[in-house]
């Protein structure tokens, strides 16, 4: 659909189309745009903008859309365009409750009875994790945290809810959370992992879950902050995070 007077006016820049999927890379871009204030929640955009700007067809548009609509980011009117809409702090916080309830069991499970070799494995994708850091490879490095992650869960053998924090954490990429912003560096970011490898490795089933909690906390009430200033919205998230999680955050 053309853009008609409507339409919000909308500058983006090409997409290499190279490498990964174009749907990934226009998901890419309207984070981007939407960071950088070249697109404006709740103004009307169309899918012939975006994909004319981006020199791409509007098929992989049209499939960025459905999943950014299904994420939260955008708000697709029938016939009409899209409109982009900022995360709740709620939802983030409801997101971080549901993974504290999964990946805490996961981990004790995991350190507890992991199989051999998980340490050394989770070493290694810590050293990985540290030189993306030096390199400052955003998104190497959250690649890297996920994958760790995961492999915490793969050792709980609970397939399900591995699936379910995927998902989860597809979410939140999406959306283009990151606490890599002044409140948290990817170093801290790197440093709040290393007492849940140690742990881990060490078969310590109590301090991994420690670990793993405070890591999950902090993430989640940086990233509801985040989201409560980006929307000008006077949100107590500690608070929230107290009457969704069901425990007050750490002082």
């Amino acid at each position: 659909m053309p853009p008609t007077r409507e339409h919000a006016e909308l500058k983006l820049r090409p997409l290499p189309q190279a490498g990964r999927s174009l749907a990934e890379q226009v998901i890419s871009e309207v984070r981007r745009a939407v960071h950088t204030g070249a697109m404006v929640p709740g103004r009307l955009y169309s899918v012939y903008q975006v994909a004319e700007q981006l020199n791409v067809s509007r098929s992989p548009v049209r499939e960025a859309m459905l999943r950014l609509a299904e994420a939260g980011l955008v708000q697709v009117e029938r016939n009409r365009g899209f409109r982009v809409v900022l995360p709740h702090p709620r939802e983030i916080v409801e997101i971080f409750g549901v993974r504290l309830a999964l990946e805490l069991p996961a981990v004790r499970r995991a350190a507890g009875a992991g199989p051999a070799g998980l340490g050394a494995a989770l070493r290694e994708t810590m050293r990985r994790m540290a030189a993306a850091v030096e390199a400052a490879d955003e998104e190497l490095f959250f690649q890297l945290d996920q994958a760790l992650h995961d492999r915490v869960l793969a050792a709980a053998g609970n397939g399900r809810a591995r699936a379910i924090v995927g998902d989860l954490r597809d979410t939140m990429r999406i959306l283009g959370t990151s606490t890599d912003d002044a409140s948290r560096t990817l170093r801290q970011v790197h440093e709040e992992h290393e007492p849940i490898v140690a742990a881990v490795a060490a078969g310590d089933a109590g301090g991994a879950v420690r670990a793993m909690r405070a890591h999950l906390t902090n993430t989640g009430l940086i990233l509801a902050g985040q989201a409560a200033r980006a929307q000008g919205e006077p949100v107590d998230v500690a608070a929230l995070w107290a009457a969704v999680v069901e425990e007050p955050p750490p002082s």
